[in-house]
């Protein structure tokens, strides 16, 4: 189970954070956020994070220092999700991703 959990989360951020790059969409969010200048930044760790979660499956340590800074970048999302007065099921999947990475964080690999 915690290995479907990981590559799920792995995958969405890889995913997400290339769309960070590729993704009018994304570009347009990012300026709703506040974070234009910040896109591309985020874009990066969320990808490096996804591979460290990976890699958190040959190397346990990586993924937990991965998925705790996951967590760490999903607590700061639903506090921007409240400040932009985001609605709760706006709010959910940074809340829902923050709560499966610490638990990863904390369980261990």
């Amino acid at each position: 189970m915690k290995t479907a959990l990981t590559l799920f989360s792995a995958l969405s951020f890889i995913g997400y954070g290339a769309a960070c790059f590729f993704s009018r969409y994304m570009k347009q969010e990012f300026l709703r956020y506040g974070l234009g200048s910040q896109r591309v930044w985020v874009g990066l760790l969320q990808c490096a994070a996804g591979m460290g979660l990976l890699a958190g499956m040959r190397v346990p340590w990586m993924g937990q220092v991965a998925a705790g800074g996951l967590a760490v970048m999903m607590l700061v999302a639903v506090g921007v999700r409240i400040q932009i007065k985001d609605s709760a099921l706006q709010t959910m999947p940074a809340l829902f991703y923050l709560v499966l990475n610490a638990y990863l964080a904390l369980m261990g690999f």
